[in-house]
């Protein structure tokens, strides 16, 4: 086996068109899930079972079932009921929901772990419960689970390729349409092996970054 030096020249046009979408991917997903997450948090907080057993319900369903399950039934069985979305936003929401599950109990454990003389001193100066969260609670909690946060996100990344089930054309999608249609596997899918290995290691460092920030 001979390495060509050409293919990965001609792969590089789809190779830049298949990351800028996994980063689209990577970001929006990654925005949904910690916004969405934060909002199962906030309601599995809520004092009646009204709201906390169908939140929790709906999480420990989209939690226990696979990612790739969630993303054909969003991409084809909606449409069936007259909802239907294009495969880069369905592949957007479906794995930032399905990530959401998982923020939640990281945002859970944040605020469990803030000191219990928070809360108190917020209750002493009459602060409204509004301002308790956004100024007090929240900021302490997210500090803390930031490092676990991270982390979902490079499980994203790794996770971006499943989008291919449903058509999007990400990185491994461009990668595997490239080596069908020349009959060369080797280099495309070695370039995505190192893009994937470079990104990871880079939102490891942005992750260490940030996280020293916070503390400090």
């Amino acid at each position: 086996m001979k390495w060509d030096w050409s293919a990965v020249a001609d792969f590089m046009p789809h190779f830049w068109d298949g990351l800028l979408v996994t980063l689209q991917i990577l970001v929006l997903g990654s925005l949904i899930s910690f916004a969405l997450g934060l909002v199962w948090a906030l309601l599995m907080r809520v004092p009646t079972r009204w709201v906390t057993w169908p939140v929790g319900a709906v999480t420990e369903f989209v939690r226990n079932t696979p990612l790739l399950v969630q993303l054909f039934f969003l991409f084809y069985v909606l449409p069936e009921w007259g909802i239907t979305f294009s495969a880069l936003t369905t592949g957007v929401f479906a794995i930032g929901l399905h990530y959401s599950t998982y923020t939640m109990q990281v945002y859970r454990a944040g605020i469990e772990a803030v000191p219990v003389g928070q809360w108190e001193a917020a209750t002493a100066l009459n602060l409204p419960l509004r301002r308790t969260w956004t100024a007090v609670i929240l900021p302490q909690a997210v500090r803390r689970v930031v490092p676990a946060l991270g982390n979902y996100v490079i499980s994203m990344l790794k996770d971006t390729p499943m989008l291919m089930a449903v058509t999007v054309l990400e990185m491994l999608g461009e990668a595997r349409l490239f080596a069908q249609q020349n009959f060369q596997f080797t280099e495309p899918l070695t370039v995505i092996g190192f893009a994937f290995i470079v990104i990871s290691y880079l939102a490891s460092l942005a992750l260490r970054a940030l996280e020293r920030r916070l503390v400090h």
